[in-house]
């Protein structure tokens, strides 16, 4: 018996009708005479999804009792035992009641798979385990129930289930999701535009990976080298010169003529030293090709053709962009170049594009390297021409009845000498000129074929030659020297120039600033390494690249920047000309790290001064808001004590009133600022226990009108963790804010509902709402939004009720309120062992 195989239709969101088209896809193998059962399908009160179960058999269910209450879950015995061909097991990810004999369903799946069954299944994307952090900074959901990447990955088909973000809000809108009562608060917050856009490319993108997974299982399979153009990746081939900004915005607008299309900027390296590259040109670009959605990728090699051949084959590219050469039209006698060569071995499978540039035939620096300045190529030619030239030219010369006389001989053979040691510099051209000597003594010079000459004239000529051919041998050495100096001291003084503008621009990133030591050296790795003191171990501040140095001794290379700072790098041994460049970067990595720590102290600074600040506004608070309450119990006292008026009852009745609200606001307003007072030092110490909000909101209510508010608290809410007076206290506040703003006579809503592992306490007004960019600065203390009188307060009641929320671990945010009005959103933690069972918590699942 064989293991049966996995269908699964992976959704972008929920609702977008996953549990639809499975059941969909089981009515027509039933038409075609398959044996399908349903194992567990949850239609959720959805009349579509409900209607499609008819026909459709269903295996009785396991009931499970747990906490007094009974669940069903799938019986996987029961499956195993009817043994049908394919059974259809919704929502992979779900977790079982506590009792089952598997913790998650994708574990009772397993089980199925192995007794041979084949499975259809369903999962949202936000289920997916890798992606779970992911989502939650999308939605600000936690996912409680995964799944593991390798599960979904392993399944033999994965079909995405996806609709538009306006379609699927149209569907809940239309009641076709959810219940009409969270309608409202699924669109407001899980099931914003936004939100349902971040799920939809994650899903897209993670199948897209899982398509490419597949195609190169099957490529590495069937041993296929050729590139398929399933897809289009272009490979741009940068040199670091000016023209690759426009290679790069072509091969970004050829992406976009094909859908799902990708851009990859390399820079091939040579192994030996210093690039020819300017590293600010580099840098550039790199920011270029991120800025328009592609990758910049730095390789080693030597054979700048077969490394960009073999990188774009490596990933699968369909295309390649090159720019027209920069050499000039008598450089091409020393090679077709790298474009025209990698044209030539491209092959049928890679389209190589040579965009032309307004650098194109300008000439360009012979590149930077040590040992060999001119390259081993051009060194093999100059042997070539030096060697194997006179040799060929004396056998012509010799078969050939023409007396040209010994000077025009020897002209012939100093040009060969010459050629030499343009191409392969001085000891190519000194052996030229050794070489052509014995050859015209030999065979040109009277007695032939001896090495003796009978004409003192002809001594001066050969020794004149061989004179001439040192001196030219020599001064071309010379310009290649000096060639080669000026382009490494340029080489140097761009990255000496760029390092001294990233300290102007007051660039803090220590990464970046080792991986560009990493690239200019061609390094494995980079560390910057630091201690305390001589005798304390190094510490790794920041490093880039595999197998970095845990200490400077570990290291090929290290370059101490002080007594406690040191530059750590692996990958080869650099000559000691090379120490220069690398001692500015390692006094800019020291620089970099000074002033990351010098923003950290300054932060510190801010705190110090916005600590200042509010004692400015509290002064400013108690001089004026405190102050008019004040005068007012003041003024009552001093009528009530007053001889010389009689108060009658109704006004004595009124005064004592005015006493009474006037206290009340004093101590409102004072203890907002102990509140505050207590926040700022970190003196609040919550004594978080498990806690029913309906034992706790309807207390924070005693402060605003009969009428004003209106309470929607479930009774099957799970316990929450918190502290019961603070949470009071900050309920009170935001319900008091919204009163004040909300007019009359439609009351504040008070609703709560589950959310995954949490609670959301969502206060409703219809007031006149808040701007977007205003949202976060009512939270700010001494705040009021809009022209509150100075009477309203101090603007300390959302901070003080943000302060105390966060002290507890939880959150608060707000909202528009759909059709108008404000949104406070707390989000609260459940009490450990107090989550909602199974059943009770699926509105807080965010499923389909």
């Amino acid at each position: 018996m064989g293991r049966g195989k996995l269908r699964i239709y992976l959704g972008a969101a929920p609702g977008v009708g996953k549990t639809y088209a499975m059941l969909s896809e089981a009515h027509r193998r039933v038409e075609r005479g398959t044996d399908c059962v349903v194992a567990f399908v949850e239609h959720h009160g959805r009349p579509r999804t409900k209607v499609m179960l008819h026909g459709l058999e269903t295996v009785p269910r396991r009931v499970i009792g747990y906490r007094d209450t009974a669940f069903t879950e799938m019986d996987v015995d029961a499956v195993i035992d009817r043994d049908p061909a394919v059974a259809l097991v919704d929502e992979l990810a779900h977790t079982n009641v506590p009792g089952s004999r598997n913790a998650k369903r994708w574990q009772d799946v397993e089980e199925l798979l192995a007794a041979g069954i084949d499975v259809i299944s369903t999962v949202n994307i936000q289920h997916l385990e890798s992606l779970g952090d992911v989502v939650e900074s999308i939605t600000g959901v936690r996912q409680r129930e995964t799944v593991p990447d390798e599960i979904v990955r392993r399944a033999d088909q994965i079909e995405l289930v996806d609709m538009s973000p306006q379609a699927l809000r149209r569907r809940m809108a239309h009641g076709n999701i959810y219940t009409p009562d969270r309608i409202d608060a699924s669109l407001s917050n899980y099931f914003r535009p936004g939100n349902l856009t971040a799920l939809r490319e994650l899903a897209l993108l993670w199948t897209a990976d899982r398509v490419d997974e597949y195609l190169q299982q099957y490529r590495g399979e069937h041993n296929i080298r050729s590139t398929w153009q399933a897809r289009e990746r272009i490979v741009v081939g940068l040199t670091g010169g000016p023209e690759g900004g426009t290679l790069i915005r072509r091969a970004a607008r050829l992406a976009e003529k094909g859908a799902g299309g990708e851009v990859l900027a390399v820079y091939v390296a040579r192994s030996d030293g210093l690039t020819a590259a300017s590293p600010k040109e580099l840098a550039v670009q790199r920011t270029l090709v991120e800025d328009l959605g592609g990758s910049f990728h730095h390789v080693i090699g030597d054979d700048i053709p077969s490394a960009l051949l073999e990188f774009a084959r490596g990933v699968n590219a369909t295309q390649i962009v090159l720019g027209s050469s920069r050499r000039k039209s008598w450089q091409y006698v020393l090679g077709p170049g790298v474009g025209q060569t990698v044209a030539r071995e491209s092959g049928p499978d890679l389209d190589v594009h040579i965009v032309t540039h307004d650098e194109a035939a300008k000439g360009r620096g012979l590149p930077v390297a040590r040992g060999a300045r001119l390259g081993r190529p051009r060194i093999i030619w100059g042997w070539l021409v030096g060697v194997v030239g006179p040799a060929l030219l004396t056998l012509l010369l010799t078969h050939v009845d023409a007396d040209l006389g010994l000077a025009n001989d020897m002209l012939l053979f100093l040009s060969f000498t010459v050629a030499s040691a343009l191409l392969g510099g001085l000891l190519p051209s000194l052996a030229s000129a050794a070489f052509g000597s014995l050859l015209l003594n030999y065979y040109f010079a009277p007695p032939l074929h001896q090495f003796t000459v009978s004409d003192p004239r002809n001594i001066v000529a050969i020794s004149v030659f061989f004179g001439v051919a040192m001196s030219v041998a020599s001064v071309v050495d010379l310009a290649a020297r000096r060639t080669h100096q000026a382009a490494r001291l340029r080489a140097e003084s761009e990255i000496l120039s760029f390092l001294a503008g990233s300290v102007l621009r007051g660039e803090t990133s220590l990464d970046a600033l080792l991986e560009r030591v990493r690239e200019t050296f061609s390094m494995e790795s980079v560390a910057l390494l630091e201690r305390a003191s001589d005798v304390d171990p190094w510490m790794c501040v920041a490093g880039v690249g595999p197998g970095q140095a845990a200490r400077p001794e570990d290291a090929d290379v290290d370059m101490p920047v002080g007594d406690r700072l040191a530059l750590a790098l692996c990958g080869r041994v650099l000559p000691a000309e090379d120490r220069r460049v690398l001692g500015a970067f390692a006094a800019q990595a020291a620089v970099v790290l000074d002033r990351r720590r010098l923003v950290g102290e300054a932060e510190e600074a801010r705190k110090l001064a916005e600590g200042n600040q509010i004692r400015t506004s509290l002064l400013a608070a108690v001089s004026h808001d405190l102050r008019t309450p004040l005068a007012g119990i003041k003024a009552a006292v001093s009528s009530l004590r007053s001889d010389d008026v009689e108060w009658s009852d109704d006004d004595r009745a009124e005064l004592l009133e005015g006493i009474e609200s006037g206290a009340d606001r004093l101590d409102l307003l004072v203890g907002n600022l102990l509140d505050m007072s207590r926040l700022r030092t970190g003196t609040v110490t919550p004594l978080i226990r498990a806690v029913d909000l309906d034992e706790v909101v309807p207390l924070a209510l005693g402060g605003v009108p009969d009428g004003s508010a209106e309470l929607d608290i479930p009774e099957t809410l799970p316990m929450v963790e918190v502290d019961k007076g603070l949470l009071e206290r900050a309920v009170a506040n935001i319900v008091e804010n919204a009163v004040k703003y909300s007019p009359d006579p439609v009351p504040v809503v008070v609703a709560a509902s589950t959310l995954g592992d949490r609670v959301e306490l969502r206060v409703v007004d219809r007031g006149p709402g808040v701007p977007d960019e205003s949202k976060e600065g009512i939270f700010e203390p001494f705040q009021r939004y809009g022209d509150a009188p100075r009477g309203a307060g101090v603007g300390l009641g959302l901070a003080v009720a943000r302060g105390f929320v966060e002290a507890m671990g939880g959150t608060i945010t707000a909202e528009d309120t759909p059709g108008g009005g404000l949104t406070m959103v707390l989000t609260l933690r459940v009490a450990p062992g107090h989550a909602p069972a199974a059943s009770a918590a699926l509105p807080a699942q965010v499923t389909s």
